[in-house]
């Protein structure tokens, strides 16, 4: 199968890897979420070819993750900002965060440190069950998946107005 062509798949993590599972592109997200809005604040953050850059966010912009807008103030200037579609991928840059920060820090821990603008608390977000409160790993889950759509059965033409009359 062509990376292409997981958009296609009846999957939602490959649909979503079809347009995030770039390293570059994850790491344009990464200097969004840390306030970057400009082209140039990407190419430096990053360390990416302007090409590349270029090209990867367009594509952002084409599936509806950044907006282009122009900057306050400077005649010319673009901005990309993240759109609420882009800010709903935040609980997946920190569980990568999270886990690069398990498993992957060096000697001197961890390179950043979130903060809670509200109470100004050190935290690292877990996921918790919006029922009953407790946190959620993996083995605490059952994924049921949604029976393919020729399973579903239609009623026959002209059912419906028979029975409602």
């Amino acid at each position: 199968m062509r990376w292409d062509s997981v958009g296609d798949l009846n999957c939602s993590v490959a649909r979503t890897l079809a347009i995030v599972g770039e390293r570059w592109t994850m790491l344009i997200l990464r200097d969004a979420f840390l306030g970057h809005r400009r082209f140039d604040e990407f190419q430096t953050g990053t360390g990416i070819a302007r090409n590349i850059l270029s090209s990867r966010l367009r594509a952002l912009v084409a599936n509806g993750i950044l907006e282009r807008v122009k900057a306050e103030g400077e005649v010319g200037r673009i901005e990309y900002r993240l759109t609420k579609k882009g800010i709903d991928l935040y609980p997946l840059i920190v569980a990568m965060l999270k886990w690069g920060d398990t498993w992957l820090a060096d000697e001197h821990g961890p390179p950043l440190t979130l903060i809670h603008r509200t109470c100004g608390a050190r935290t690292t977000p877990v996921m918790v069950c919006p029922q009953c409160g407790q946190h959620i790993a993996a083995r605490d889950m059952v994924a049921i998946p949604r029976r393919p759509a020729h399973h579903v059965r239609r009623p026959a033409r002209g059912t419906h107005r028979q029975a409602s009359r």
